[in-house]
């Protein structure tokens, strides 16, 4: 951050200090993307000040209002390029898919949800604006109005209809959906952690991995069978993992990959009796993509199962 003279810069260099884990969670919220984050906090502060804040209040509203307008802009600029970006056939060289810290993307993705993200990416710019500001940072609905250009009561609906997409349907109804749910965490945690045994121990032997021809790519889908095989491929996505979160797929629990919070592929599973897993279904052409519904998993209790 530059220095610069006088009292009112002064005090708004302060503030935006201050207020920097504020604005950056707003920002990642908005855009569900750290690197984009930062360069939206970087541009605020070069707006910022440039600005007269001398007769400004309440410096932490304005700045989030600063930040917002920021992030609004970005977020219409790349609805613009939605369909271009999904329809992409190069699943891992993707605009924006290496920016920033892999490590950071990953910790935040796990803070917020990955499957909120993805669900988030699906609202328009202005639904994920009424809706972050108002139902994540309690932001008026008068004060964030005028940054999408409604008025108060059409920016309530707005937040609304975000709100109930965001909640979506319930879980597909399962005798054993806790089993389920344990073992999907758990899939995730040994794919992160590289333990081999472990996800051994959740695969049936017979189980069968089908990828679409975009998951690799190849020019043909794959298949894989046998626990070991399955497994041995699981160790060698590692990088995946780390923006890989559950969610729920048409109303059961599986994965999604959304680096960026911007969905990439999602993994189906199919339990046997015993709740280990037969089949894992990994999908990343746009068209199945955007016909499965991805929903928030509720809250989960991993001591109670529930």
């Amino acid at each position: 951050m530059d220095d610069f003279t006088g009292d009112a810069g002064q005090r708004l260099a302060a503030r935006f200090e201050t207020d920097r884990p504020h604005l950056a969670a707003v920002a990642y919220r908005l855009l569900g993307s750290a690197a984009e984050a930062d360069d939206a906090l970087q541009e605020a502060w070069l707006r910022a000040r440039q600005a007269d804040t001398e007769a400004v209040a309440n410096l932490t509203g304005w700045l989030t209002t600063v930040v917002t307008r920021v992030c609004l802009n970005l977020l219409r600029t790349r609805r613009n390029r939605r369909e271009e970006v999904l329809d992409a056939h190069d699943t891992e060289h993707r605009p924006g898919s290496e920016a920033g810290d892999p490590a950071r993307e990953a910790l935040l993705a796990d803070q917020v949800g990955v499957a909120l993200l993805v669900v988030l990416d699906t609202l328009s710019p202005a639904e994920r604006v009424a809706f972050v500001l108002h139902d994540m940072f309690a932001v008026p609905f008068d004060e964030i109005a005028p940054l999408i250009e409604k008025t108060p009561a059409a920016t309530r609906q707005l937040a609304s209809r975000a709100r109930r997409r965001v909640q979506g349907r319930p879980p597909a109804p399962a005798a054993d959906a806790g089993r389920r749910r344990r073992a999907v965490d758990a899939f995730l945690a040994a794919t992160r952690g590289g333990d081999f045994t472990a996800l051994i121990a959740l695969l049936d032997p017979d189980v069968v991995l089908h990828a679409d021809a975009l998951v690799v790519p190849t020019p043909e889908p794959v298949t894989v069978r046998g626990a070991e095989p399955v497994a041995r491929g699981a160790m060698a996505a590692v990088a995946r993992a780390r923006s890989t979160g559950t969610a729920l797929l048409d109303g059961r629990i599986g994965l999604v990959m959304a680096p960026s919070g911007q969905l990439r592929l999602l993994l189906a599973f199919t339990f046997g009796a015993d709740a280990r897993i037969t089949r894992i279904d990994v999908v990343a052409e746009p068209a199945r993509l955007r016909a499965t519904t991805i929903d928030v998993p509720p809250a989960y209790d991993p001591e109670s199962g529930r």
